[in-house]
């Protein structure tokens, strides 16, 4: 079950990254900001409500950033929490983990199509059932999200926000996913579509290599080496580590493609509305 945990754990990882497609909500709610800003900035005879202004302008800011933050997260996990969300969607569609994968074109030509493809599709349904319970964790670090990070994300690099995430969900990811996951798992039988991958493996596809006159070169694929084994002690740390790291890589191209347009066409007022 180890092993199985560690797929999964991967598959859902990849992909909640691409589900937070929060462009759009964060440019509206930034023009708000912008516009309430400029009506707290009209002529006063008082300097004490011209500095109540700008206070409540920052906690506009951060409220409106917390809301298209939120909107995109719920937005992101019910569409990769829907039926065939991650299996219907090229993008984020969960294949076989490398050990597996390693495998897969020897399992494939000895007739084993239907079982690669079970088991990728198991993976992917456990994966879209779990999606929207890990919406929590983002949640949260929104919550916790002070004036001065939203300046930080706002004024920021391409990858401020990710940065963010990665700095305060990663810990609270490791340890929610993996039993979320395993859950799934289990009711989608995952176990054995992977006991039966390798045992497909062990009687037809290990034989081909073995009773072939390709066999060297067939070797040359790894299916030896690489079929999973429940004494790699290690192995759950480090695939749990490369499955956070990948996360955030497709968070940070997310971010960078909605900086693109919306960020980049009000930054000048963002560093009026920031400004010190």
């Amino acid at each position: 079950m180890k092993s199985i945990s560690i797929i999964a754990t991967l598959a859902l990882s990849s992909s909640l990254a691409f589900g937070l497609d929060f462009g759009g909500i964060l440019q509206q709610k930034l023009s708000e900001v912008v516009q309430t800003k400029k009506q707290e900035l009209a002529p006063s005879s008082s300097t004490a409500s011209t500095a109540k202004a700008s206070s409540l302008s920052n906690d506009t800011v951060t409220s409106g950033l917390k809301e298209a933050l939120k909107n995109g997260v719920k937005y992101g996990v019910a569409e990769l929490g829907k039926d065939g969300g991650y299996l219907n969607n090229p993008n984020v569609k969960i294949p076989l983990p490398e050990n597996l994968a390693k495998t897969e074109t020897l399992i494939r030509s000895v007739g084993g199509d239907k079982l690669a493809d079970d088991l990728i599709h198991s993976m992917n349904t456990a994966a879209s059932k779990a999606a929207p319970k890990t919406a929590a964790i983002f949640v949260d670090a929104i919550d916790k999200m002070s004036v001065d990070d939203a300046k930080t994300i706002l004024n920021g690099n391409e990858h401020a926000a990710t940065e963010y995430f990665q700095k305060n969900t990663t810990g609270s990811l490791k340890e929610m996913i993996k039993p979320i996951i395993q859950e799934s798992m289990q009711e989608n039988d995952v176990a054995k579509y992977y006991d039966i991958f390798n045992e497909y493996y062990g009687e037809n596809a290990k034989n081909f290599i073995e009773d072939n006159s390709l066999m060297e070169m067939a070797k040359g694929f790894g299916a030896d080496e690489y079929l999973p084994s429940s004494s790699d002690e290690n192995l759950d740390d480090y695939v749990t580590e490369q499955a956070i790291s990948g996360l955030f890589k497709m968070l940070a191209e997310k971010e960078a493609e909605i900086r693109k347009d919306p960020l980049a066409q009000t930054s000048s007022l963002l560093k009026e509305v920031f400004g010190k």
